[in-house]
């Protein structure tokens, strides 16, 4: 990593786990496999932010921890990349072992369980098929009826005055820092 920690990924342990890692990670993998409109690629940590905004609208009452789940909900993109479903599907069990591996080492680097509630879960799905969707009609060219063909009609009440801008992966790397540090800060 470019922390110069070593991440073994059939083995993560919190320790080797670097919220500067993650963020520049991610603010480099494209969605949709950069096959949106735009000058920059939609990046997974430009969705993280939006789905943990969209979370918070669903949960308003959500505990900071929460609000960080959300945050990371696709934190070991940052190191196995970002798949559409159908290639996940085809990989196996494989790909969904080392995700939940993965994904129970960051929980715990930064104060989290390893495995996170299923009710919280399925709300930070529900925003992330807001997302999805929203990202779907915005960016990637699909009419709303083909959106709601792929991730179900969504309340647009959710994300009312949410726009998606691509930005440049520094900007979105700084502020995907400053989010996850202001929610850490709110857990204390």
């Amino acid at each position: 990593m470019l922390s110069g920690r070593r991440l073994d990924l059939l083995d993560p342990t919190p320790v080797d786990i670097e919220i500067e890692d993650i963020a520049h990670g991610l603010s480099f993998v494209a969605r949709w496999n950069g096959q949106t409109h735009g000058d920059f690629a939609y990046s997974v940590a430009e969705h993280s932010l939006l789905v943990e905004t969209l979370f918070t609208r669903i949960t308003p009452k959500a505990p900071a921890k929460w609000r960080l789940a959300a945050l990371l909900h696709d934190a070991p993109e940052y190191v196995i990349g970002d798949m559409i479903s159908p290639v996940k599907a085809a990989v196996g069990p494989g790909y969904g072992a080392l995700d939940d591996r993965l994904t129970a080492a960051i929980h715990i680097r930064f104060g989290l369980p390893a495995q996170i509630p299923v009710a919280v879960k399925k709300q930070i799905k529900a925003a992330d098929k807001i997302s999805a969707w929203m990202e779907a009609t915005q960016i990637a060219g699909f009419s709303e009826a083909e959106a709601d063909k792929f991730f179900g009609k969504q309340d647009q009440e959710k994300s009312a005055g949410l726009t998606i801008t691509l930005r440049p992966p520094m900007e979105t790397r700084a502020d995907f820092l400053e989010r996850h540090r202001l929610l850490l800060d709110a857990m204390k």
